[in-house]
Formats: C-alpha cells, structure tokens, sequence
C-alpha cells in the first residue's frame, strides 16, 4: 500500500516524534527504581558512605546524565550509527582490553570489569553490549544476502562475537557474555539466518555456556547451591543470597510489607540494592508490586519490538534490527535477574534494568531508549513497503 505525498505530511504532523507509550513505561520505571533504590540503600549508604541518601543521590545523577544523553541521542540521526558501526565496535574492544590493563581496570570482588575517573566508575561491558548490537544490525543489512544464503555470512558475526566473549570472560563477566550472546542469537535469527543453520549456532552456543559454566570452580558451586540452597553447607554459604531472597518474597506476601518496612535490607540481603533490588521490591510491595513490574516490562520490550516492526515496515532495516536487539538484551537482564531473584536461575551478578543502581548501566540502557526514540521519530518518514518473506 503507498501512500500520497500529502498523506504522509499530515501523519507526520499528527504524530509525536517521541512515542508517548514508551515515554511512560520508562518514567513509570524510573520511579519505581527511585522508591526502591531509596527504601534499599539507605542502611547500607548510612554505614558506609556518611549519610542514608548517599547512593539514591548518586542515582539521581546518574539518571540525569542518562536521560540527557538519551535526548540527544534520540536527535541524532540513525543513518550515523549505520555509518560507523564498525567505530564503534573497535572502541567497544578497546574499551574491554584496557580493562584488563594493570594500573587501569580497577578490581571490585574478584573481577576486573570497572575503570575508574577518580571516584567514578565506569563499566565498559555494559557499552559494548549496545555497540555489538549496532555493529551486527549493520552487518545483517550490508550482507543479508549472505548472511541468508552462505555459511561465510553467518559465520563472520559469530567469529567477532566469540573474540569480545573471550574479553568478557577475562575480566571475568560471565552474565554480559550470555546476555550479549542471547541478544546477537535473536537478532541472527530475526536477521533470516536459515532455521538448519540457527539450530546448529544453538547448539554450539549451549555447549559452550554449559562449559565455562562449569569450568570453574566458583561458577560450579553456585550450580550445586542452586540446586539445593537451603542445605545446611549451602543456606549459610553459596546459596545464602537465594535463600535470603526468597525470605523477603515470603514475607511480602500478596501486597506487601510496606514501603521502608523491609527487614531483608537490613544487611541481610546483600547487593540489595543492586543485583537483589527485586527481591526487596517483592517484600515491600508483594505480589501486587511485582507483578506491576512484570506488566511495566513486558509494555517496554513489545513496544520495542513494535517500533522495529514499523521500522521494518517501512524498509529502515538497520534501525529495525538494532530496536529488536535492544528488546532482546533488556528482555534477557531482566528475565536473568528477576529469575535469580526467584531461585529459578543460578546466582549472577546482572542489574534489573531501571530499577538497580548502577551507574553504567542506567546510563547506556537511557541511551539505548534515545536511540529507539531516534528510531521512531524516522519511522515517521517513508511509505509503508511490503516486507518479503524469507524462506528459512
């Protein structure tokens, strides 16, 4: 179906240039992060940095800075991003290298993954993750044909992948590498890659995470105390984290305990605030809380795919892979860490988008919105084409 000239001037002009539903769904998002950040951290800051709102003012900076970048970048024009792929993920790669250099990656727990500007920290995993997604939405539109028709196509991707999946586990980052890898399968498979062929990339690939899952000793224990965490080896060990979240899900009951009123956060729960923030939004706000949650995700991630869908619709490819991308990694993080929260999925150490404190990552997940912003704003311009079917 194509449309006038004129037609497509009056749509313009009727529709915003930012979507007013995923708008909402952020903002809905970030105040809900605000509360619990607020209500989580402040034991913790009170202790250890001088003053109860140490950490909920950090995230408001954060999340200011954020939220500038995303405006800008949402003006930015998405044919650049297509332009410079590659520069981005060379700068990505430098990034994960220099992280591993002595004297400038800095060392939090055991793993090297942060770089330090006097006392902030920034975390170049969580940047590389969106760099990787532009960089093989553009590869999937430079060579679809290949990518659809040769092995050589969906081999070359895969190729880069594993090289930035051997920096992640060096620092070691074992949750980036299967978010990353998850994300990059998706969009592969989105991108037309033959079904024969994805099957065999998934296979691979899940014998690959089982692995290095197991590889190592501290990743093998936490499997074991997953397995069984309330064993009197693991309830005060491997497995103590589990069942301590699990503890605040129980007594958050149908709607909670109340705002503030949680018992967990009071050095009970480590990382509360962080890797645990859910577990703390189930105790204060319950069932109720968290199936509210639930829906704020799931209206996020479809409308994601949605604008890559209009985006694709309108043969913006490159913008359309990129916005499935993003969907998928934010789908991925939040699915890992609300099901390590529940003891449905082994502990690892990944953010909830939005909502946990982390500068990094609130950061680069604002930017990754202003560029679905940017995404849409372009869909607005162009005729709605035909999009062929790919035989897989």
């Amino acid at each position: 179906m194509t449309m006038s000239l004129a037609s497509m001037n009056d749509e313009m002009k009727e529709t915003p240039i930012f979507d007013t539903w995923l708008l909402l769904t952020i903002g809905f998002l970030l105040v809900t992060g605000i509360m619990v950040i607020a209500s989580s951290s402040m034991e913790f800051a009170d202790r250890n940095l001088g003053g109860p709102f140490a950490i909920l003012g950090r995230h408001l900076v954060y999340m200011l800075l954020g939220l500038i970048t995303a405006i800008t970048i949402a003006r930015i024009p998405v044919a650049i991003w297509q332009r410079f792929d590659w520069i981005l993920l060379l700068t990505g790669v430098v990034l994960l290298v220099l992280v591993l250099v002595p004297g400038i990656g800095s060392e939090i727990n055991g793993s090297k993954r942060w770089i330090r500007f006097g006392s902030i920290g920034f975390q170049p995993s969580e940047l590389m993750k969106w760099f990787l997604i532009i960089y093989i939405s553009g590869y999937l539109v430079r060579r679809a044909d290949e990518v659809r028709n040769h092995w050589s196509g969906f081999l070359k991707p895969i190729l880069v992948l594993a090289f930035i999946i051997v920096l992640l586990l060096l620092e070691p980052d074992f949750g980036a590498m299967v978010v990353a890898l998850l994300a990059v399968l998706g969009m592969m498979f989105l991108g037309g890659v033959r079904a024969s062929q994805f099957i065999v990339l998934m296979t691979a690939c899940s014998g690959a995470v089982a692995f290095i899952a197991t590889a190592q000793e501290y990743r093998m224990q936490r499997l074991l105390s997953f397995m069984d965490p309330w064993s009197s080896e693991n309830v005060y060990g491997s497995g103590y984290q589990l069942t301590q979240a699990l503890i605040a899900f129980g007594r958050g009951e149908w709607t909670g305990v109340g705002l503030g009123n949680s018992m967990l956060k009071l050095f009970y729960l480590p990382e509360a605030h962080t890797d645990f923030v859910f577990a703390i939004l189930g105790e204060e706000f319950g069932l109720v809380g968290v199936l509210f949650v639930l829906t704020l995700f799931a209206s996020l991630i479809s409308r994601i795919f949605y604008i890559g869908w209009l985006a694709e619709r309108r043969n913006q490819l490159f913008g359309a892979y990129a916005c499935y991308g993003i969907a998928l990694l934010i789908a991925m993080q939040a699915v890992i860490n609300m099901g390590v929260n529940t003891a449905l999925l082994p502990t690892k150490g990944l953010t909830l988008p939005l909502l946990s404190y982390g500068g990094s990552s609130l950061v680069v997940t604002l930017a990754m919105f202003g560029f679905v912003m940017a995404v849409y704003r372009e869909t607005q311009n162009g005729p709605v084409v035909e999009i062929e079917e790919v035989d897989l």
